[in-house]
């Protein structure tokens, strides 16, 4: 019993850690010390790197999408240092979870794309590297964003059972499935044909 209860805390401690590192709503952060006010009331209302890009200012969209990636490679990173690796794909959910939804910002927060990747980068580059060449090809011949990231979200779990360790396979599924919940109204507009492709106006 006192095993068990055992595991139950650190299960915690990896998921708080993890959860604590992609609240952080970088986009929202950025904004704001550029003195462009609260992301969310521009374009999608979204904290991610896309919905910074339509302020027009493409540097702080590159620094949101390298900061929202880089938390999630950090918790996976640190849950490795200071818990041991098996705990790495948990602390990696965790991440992705709260990128999603941060308590700071009521539970309103992101899709979790550019966490995602950073969590995949960490866990594996090949798969991480992979998840992203699917996202650049896919937006490069659609120029839709989230028609990009679907793909690759897809992708990584087929990639899982190759690169990964037997135990680690659960995380880009559940991260897929963070992803694709989050995009479901992008999926609707995908569907209907009425998804906006980046550098034209809603």
């Amino acid at each position: 019993m006192t095993g068990w209860l055992r595991l139950e805390a650190i299960d915690f401690g990896v998921a708080a850690l993890g959860y604590a590192l992609g609240s952080v709503p970088f986009g929202l952060v950025l904004t704001r010390v550029a003195g462009l006010g609260d992301i969310r009331a521009v374009g999608s209302g979204n904290i991610g790197a896309t919905n910074v890009l339509r302020t027009g200012r493409r540097g702080l969209a590159a620094g949101t999408l390298v900061l929202d990636g880089a938390k999630g490679a950090l918790a996976v990173a640190l849950a490795g240092r200071l818990f041991g690796t098996v705990w790495m794909p948990l602390a990696g959910i965790g991440a992705v979870i709260g990128h999603c939804f941060p308590v700071w910002l009521g539970f309103r927060g992101g899709k979790g794309v550019a966490t995602g990747l950073g969590v995949l980068l960490a866990l594996d580059w090949r798969m991480g590297l992979a998840a992203c060449a699917v996202w650049a090809l896919v937006f490069a011949v659609t120029r839709i964003s989230s028609a990009g990231a679907l793909a690759a979200f897809a992708a990584a779990p087929l990639l899982a059972p190759i690169l990964l360790p037997p135990g680690w396979t659960v995380a880009p599924l559940a991260l897929a499935v963070l992803v694709w919940w989050r995009h479901r109204a992008n999926i609707a507009r995908l569907l209907a044909g009425t998804e906006p492709r980046v550098g034209r106006r809603r």
